[in-house]
């Protein structure tokens, strides 16, 4: 049996997540790297370059278009890939090798920078000199996803279980800026590592050391970094001793809540994230959720940085 949707329909921003401006501007951007990774696929089975000229041999039965909405519509909805293949007219494992190719471009973006079209940060070094040159204090945090139970008796399988929300997870660290738009998310890692260890695995300590003007907010998960970073790496103030004025008790209390409400943006960018189906929990093979976390976060930055 054969379903035929409109194309429109499919491009949609209620299935896709993206306006259709965005997603005409994504098809522009990716599409001379999905032909570079196309052609580098087909000379690796060939053994060698083509031989004859560009647009040459069997058409995609999927177009490019139409690749991305499917990509799109998989990261936004988390639709099984048979269920694609039947509204794009397609088998199965074209959408599957589709969302692998689009999915991969879209992680290798980077993040969009507020009023800075066109200029986009891939690394947290790049995060750190944009906040130095532009005076803007940062936001972190970290967020867990919640992935299936590695394979029993192997090793490193207890590596996945969080201690906090006991369960098998990912965690994802996560840069804001005031607005709660997302400037840079990454460093996945599994589960049981703390928050702390995750972003120094990262090169924080390095990059503080760099860019001293830097100022970071953070939890009580990172009281780690405030000790070796005082001032740059901002926590909320420690608990007094219970024996020391109400007053002091009164003032801790309200330095918290302040502390709070400066570092509230970077938990709104993580609900952008978690409004993508997939990045709710992820019931899919664990090596691809780097990759779907870091295109979700991508798309999400695009949308952000223009409001």
């Amino acid at each position: 049996m054969t379903i035929k949707v409109n194309r429109a329909v499919l491009g949609h921003r209620v299935l896709t997540g993206v306006s259709r401006r965005h997603l005409v501007d994504l098809v522009v951007e990716l599409a001379a790297p999905w032909q570079a990774v196309v052609e580098g696929r087909r000379d690796a089975a060939r053994g060698g370059a083509r031989q004859r000229a560009a647009g040459a041999g069997a058409r995609h039965r999927l177009v490019f278009v139409d690749r991305v909405s499917a990509t799109l519509i998989h990261l936004r909805h988390d639709l099984p890939h048979a269920v694609l293949g039947l509204l794009f007219g397609v088998d199965r494992s074209t959408i599957s090798r589709a969302i692998g190719e689009v999915r991969g471009l879209l992680a290798a973006r980077g993040f969009a920078v507020p009023d800075r079209p066109g200029v986009r940060l891939r690394t947290l070094a790049d995060v750190f000199a944009y906040a130095q040159a532009e005076g803007v204090v940062l936001r972190l945090d970290a967020t867990e996803v919640q992935v299936r139970r590695p394979t029993p008796h192997r090793g490193g399988r207890r590596a996945f279980v969080s201690g906090k929300k006991k369960q098998n997870t990912m965690k994802a660290t996560v840069v804001a800026d005031a607005m709660g738009r997302t400037l840079w998310a990454g460093n996945l890692r599994p589960g049981r590592m703390h928050d702390a260890t995750a972003i120094r695995s990262e090169g924080i300590d390095d990059l503080f050391r760099q860019f001293p003007k830097v100022q970071v907010l953070l939890d009580d998960g990172y009281l780690g970094l405030r000790r070796d970073h005082p001032g740059k790496a901002v926590t909320p103030p420690r608990k007094p001793n219970k024996i020391a004025a109400p007053e002091v008790h009164q003032a801790r209390e309200q330095a918290r809540h302040e502390h709070s409400s400066q570092r509230i943006p970077v938990e709104h960018a993580l609900a952008d994230h978690k409004r993508w189906k997939g990045l709710a929990r992820w019931t899919h093979r664990r090596d691809t959720l780097p990759a779907t976390y870091l295109a979700v976060a991508s798309l999400v930055s695009d949308r952000t940085a223009t409001t």
